[in-house]
């Protein structure tokens, strides 16, 4: 399991225009890459609408923002234009990054078990390290708790 202070695992992600992107060459500055389960369902767009409303307060931080989940490219295209967010969603198809990143989890629900994504987010630092991690997030107010952790950060 990944904790602070290790490297972020050096993973590829597929963008929003179906181009493979190695996630340790974007990270440049700071970064907050955060999981989520599923496009269009009622937390996972609430949490992409506040990382959303305060995208122009973390560029002006110099951090930047990317979800991921194991939507397909053109499934986030049409999230993200019908939100109008303002940072990119990229695809974890194979569960790859889940499971490197430890979101790759046992979850369940009336009693049934299913493997799930963990609703997480990471802050990583511009020496590609783990500053912050959250797990099990609560939506309500996570998006601001990150920015507060990021704004120490730099």
């Amino acid at each position: 399991m990944l904790g602070e202070g290790d490297t972020a695992p050096d993973v590829m992600v597929q963008a929003m225009d179906g181009s493979m992107v190695r996630l340790a060459e974007a990270v440049r500055a700071p970064m907050v890459v955060y999981f989520y389960p599923k496009d269009d369902t009622p937390g996972c767009t609430n949490e992409a609408k506040d990382f959303s409303a305060l995208a122009g307060e973390f560029a002006a931080a110099g951090v930047s923002i990317v979800g991921i989940s194991k939507d397909t490219p053109k499934r986030h295209q049409g999230f993200s234009a019908k939100h109008g967010l303002r940072f990119p969603l990229v695809t974890d198809a194979d569960g790859s990054v889940c499971e490197a990143f430890g979101a790759w989890v046992e979850k369940s629900l009336y009693g049934r078990k299913y493997m799930g994504i963990d609703r997480s987010t990471f802050l990583i630092a511009a020496d590609g390290r783990i500053a912050r991690i959250w797990r099990k997030v609560k939506v309500k107010g996570h998006a601001d708790e990150v920015l507060a952790a990021a704004r120490a950060l730099t």
